[in-house]
């Protein structure tokens, strides 16, 4: 797709209780605000006024022995299972433990995690909403996670001392306030950034969640030796940083000379056994499906629908950092399509639990050159179509035969969502022009913002419409990408906004020169 980089570069780049349940246990009490529990439930006990300082642990102490400390009595009042996603539950009694290791149905389809909705009912949507609020920028263990605040809501039955966390999640939301006025005519347009994370993308928030319960699984001495996934490069760098926090072997399959070093090194640094592969992201899937099915390897693709319950809680830290008021609009970039059901899990979640009363409509961003699901969209919905995934620069999304393609759509259907794409220019243009206003994002992020770009100019998208787009990866990931943009150097492409270095003699006139010039076309035009 694109040359090594031109010249000008390269200088510079060398369960459940009975009626009256307590509430779920709380951090430590000076980070618990009051909570008013639903009319059917027992009062939670007064907590002590927030002056009240929190005393310093034992200096012999770490944060896990405190939290152990503070909740020395595990009584779990809450509980999930797996079952058949979108199964009629009226027809269906197949269900499965979360320590079953366990991928897909009896029927070969798709698994979900399933919360005991009544036993959250117990508690109204303030309790919720109270509860999460006041574990926001805590170090208490595990709540210090944008996470495991919602731990109720994620894995309610794991231990403390079970999960691994790089305290990972409350990740920036931002008005992009120049990019939607100057481009778009937009004074409410806001961006997610979910790159802004451990490993650099959204990735972590799923795999702390299943690297716990693996870490969980080998405690209760179950089969498992390893973790292995096939990767375009961000579920790889997850899987390997959150396996070596808790000492647990890493196996990943990589589709070879199709990601960027960047995206590569993280798991060969964080000491992850790598397979380069001669094949796509779908062979190396394909591959890994059949290997976890023969060995103690625990598979982590999102194939594996704990990932999901992690990456959910995006959605709910969206409507906290909005005082729980809800966009109109969430844009989230789709390759293999975990991402945009996890979102309208955590959006529906929150309203069926009364922390909100609707949910955004959700659009997914393709690439065009990896656009199975816009496809089947623009088809009516008519039988879906694997194609062959050609070479984008939004790497991570270059994928033909998305694994969760029912979630996808289920979630588009019942959000009243849209589906665009967005060519290799749309979105490589998008992306240099949301750096010129302050961001440096993605390409993946290029191509959610060319799906915005589209709805605005079609007046599907208001100009006052509460819009988030969600930045799955952090932009220093692809800095190559923006250096043959930026030089020019993407054959077949105009780079319409690339801005070069300028060349100039070593001499005070020859500068003065050039920045008078420059100066002058920066002038307020009057």
């Amino acid at each position: 797709m694109a040359a090594s980089s031109c010249s000008i570069f390269q200088s510079y780049a060398l369960s459940l209780k009975p009626k009256t349940p307590p509430p779920p246990n709380p951090p430590p009490k000076c980070h618990f605000f009051p909570i008013k529990a639903s009319t059917n439930s027992t009062p939670s006990p007064t907590p002590p006024k927030h002056t009240v300082s929190k005393p310093r642990r034992p200096a012999d102490e770490n944060i896990r022995d405190e939290a152990r400390r503070n909740n020395h009595i595990h009584s779990h009042r809450f509980s999930a299972k797996y079952v058949p996603f979108n199964a009629d539950a009226s027809a269906s009694t197949e269900s499965y433990s979360l320590d079953d290791i366990v991928y897909r149905s009896v029927s070969g389809g798709l698994l979900d995690v399933q919360h005991d909705m009544a036993a959250l009912k117990n508690y109204d949507g303030k309790h919720w909403r109270d509860l999460f609020d006041s574990r926001v920028g805590k170090t208490t263990w595990p709540y210090g996670s944008g996470v495991w605040s919602k731990k109720e809501w994620v894995l309610p039955e794991i231990d403390g001392d079970d999960i691994v966390s790089a305290f990972e999640g409350n990740s920036n939301l931002f008005w992009a306030e120049r990019f939607g006025k100057q481009f778009l005519g937009m004074n409410d347009l806001w961006v997610k950034h979910c790159g802004i994370s451990h490993t650099g993308s959204f990735k972590d928030l799923g795999m702390t969640v299943l690297v716990s319960q693996v870490n969980r699984l080998r405690k209760m001495n179950r089969p498992v030796v390893g973790v292995g996934c096939a990767s375009t490069g961000d579920t790889s760098a997850a899987l390997s940083a959150y396996c070596a926090s808790a000492g647990i072997p890493s196996i990943v399959f990589l589709p070879a000379n199709r990601i960027s070093i960047a995206q590569l090194v993280q798991p060969i640094a964080n000491g992850a056994f790598v397979l380069s592969l001669d094949t796509d992201f779908d062979g190396c899937m394909q591959l890994i499906r059949e290997v976890t099915s023969e060995l103690p390897i625990y598979l982590a693709n999102s194939l594996n629908s704990l990932r999901i319950e992690g990456q959910k809680t995006a959605a709910i830290e969206i409507l906290q950092q909005f005082d729980w008021q809800v966009p109109d609009w969430v844009i989230v970039p789709g390759g293999n399509l975990g991402n945009i059901y996890a979102f309208y899990k955590g959006f529906q979640m929150c309203k069926e639990l009364g922390l909100v009363d609707r949910i955004p409509r959700l659009v997914c961003a393709q690439a065009a050159n990896a656009n199975p699901l816009y496809l089947h969209y623009k088809s009516g919905w008519k039988d879906f179509k694997p194609v062959k995934a050609n070479t984008t620069f939004a790497s991570a999304i270059q994928i033909g035969d998305p694994v969760s393609i029912d979630r996808a759509v289920y979630a588009i259907k019942k959000s009243n969502g849209i589906v665009e794409e967005a060519t290799e220019e749309e979105l490589m243009d998008a992306m240099a022009q949301a750096d010129s206003t302050g961001m440096f994002i993605c390409p993946h992020t290029g191509v959610a913002l060319t799906a915005l770009v589209k709805l605005r100019n079609s007046g599907v998208i208001g100009p006052t419409d509460r819009t988030v787009v969600v930045s799955t990866a952090h932009g220093l990931k692809f800095t190559q990408s923006k250096i043959d943009y930026h030089s020019k150097n993407i054959k077949d492409m105009a780079c319409r906004f690339a801005n070069p270095p300028v060349h100039v003699e070593a001499d005070f006139g020859s500068v003065m020169d050039v920045l008078k010039k420059y100066l002058l076309s920066k002038a307020p035009k009057h």
